[in-house]
């Protein structure tokens, strides 16, 4: 898979100072001898994130919101046709540990709210629930598609790791589709270096 994006200040979907990815993760990340199988499973899996982080750290997370806004946004993203301008909520949060209060993954998160259904859309605008925790409750039906796997230095991220700006993260996109419409873009990151 060869990806080609453009990028702007104010998305994290692709940098060009990343590396373009081709391969699955064992190819991608050949050079970063030290990833463990966990940070392979997060970087390519499909189940819900929550749900692995809380089996593999046996603690609940929690989300921690930084930012959330909506907004009109035109998206431009390979394979994937959406109207000229979506009405979207841009969401930056947190997954962290609730015992531990460590933070596990930052996710930067394009929701498109006209494909959401209505309840679920309000439940993800009024409580702190982790998506993938109102995904079960709501039973809804996914199919994820990863577009984008890479790794990048921290910069401004890195104080929620306690790492050094130059340090690597992973960080992986992936499209989220429910009955048939692209519902989400999620862009997830951790970092490289860590004791998992």
């Amino acid at each position: 898979m060869s990806i080609n994006h453009t990028h702007t200040a104010e998305t994290t979907i692709v940098s060009s100072k990343e590396q373009i990815i081709t391969g699955n993760s064992q190819t991608v990340f050949g050079g970063a001898s030290d990833i463990s199988a966990f940070q392979q499973v997060l970087l390519t899996a499909n189940g819900t994130v929550t749900a692995m982080l809380e089996a593999h750290f046996s603690e609940q997370i929690q989300i921690i919101k930084l930012s959330e806004e909506r907004t009109k946004k035109e998206l431009d993203l390979p394979n994937i046709k959406l109207n000229k301008e979506e009405e979207i909520i841009r969401r930056k949060v947190l997954l962290q540990g609730k015992i531990s209060g460590r933070n596990y993954i930052y996710a930067d998160s394009f929701l498109l709210i006209n494909n959401l259904e209505e309840r679920f859309r309000d439940q993800l605008l009024k409580t702190d629930k982790p998506i993938g925790k109102l995904w079960s409750e709501y039973k809804v039906e996914t199919f994820k598609e990863i577009i984008y796997l890479g790794q990048h230095p921290a910069n401004e991220l890195s104080d929620y790791f306690c790492i050094e700006p130059e340090e690597n993260l992973f960080s992986r996109t992936y499209s989220v589709y429910s009955q048939g419409k692209i519902n989400m873009i999620i862009t997830e990151k951790f970092p490289e270096r860590c004791s998992w």
